[in-house]
């Protein structure tokens, strides 16, 4: 069977200060996968964009805000995550300078500015706790991961770094 996974971004903001992360508490939908928990920002790749477009565009829809530096810190192969058990490619960004305000939140949920020795003790996706230090550490070689998923569960995680 053809691997046919959803390609998406997701994106972590710093502050200016670089101490704080902007991420979405998916509060706003009852039906949401994602109900009560912490997440960066971004969302699934439109035609025509390429992945660092796309993750622009997500950035400025759910926070108001435009990217003006950004790397590429990994990529996510999430076989399994979706509702329906559906695959996702994720390029993973850190967003490091941006301009405007964020607003408070979005159709998804609240905005909110958090410390970064706070982020682990969010509610989150399991898988999350694997990757998010490798988003924020010093190392300049991108992570490149898969963590399966079944009936919403993480079943394993590997990560190669290059």
């Amino acid at each position: 069977m053809p691997y046919t996974p959803i390609v998406a971004t997701l994106g972590y903001v710093l502050s200016p200060d670089r101490r704080q992360v902007l991420m979405i508490h998916r509060n706003a939908r009852p039906d949401d996968q994602h109900l009560g928990k912490y997440n960066g920002l971004g969302g699934k790749m439109e035609p025509g964009e390429d992945i660092a477009e796309c993750m622009r565009r997500e950035i400025r829809e759910e926070a108001g805000i435009e990217c003006e530096s950004m790397s590429l810190r990994g990529t996510l192969n999430w076989p399994g995550f979706g509702k329906q058990g559906e695959d996702w490619l994720g390029f993973i960004f850190l967003i490091d300078r941006f301009s405007g305000q964020s607003h408070g939140g979005n159709h998804e949920g609240t905005l909110e500015w958090v410390p970064r020795e706070k982020l682990m003790d969010l509610p989150m996706w399991e898988g999350d706790r694997h990757f998010l230090p490798l988003v924020f550490d010093d190392d300049p070689r991108p992570f490149h991961g898969v963590m399966p998923y079944k009936n919403g569960r993480l079943q394993s995680w590997s990560c190669t770094r290059l």
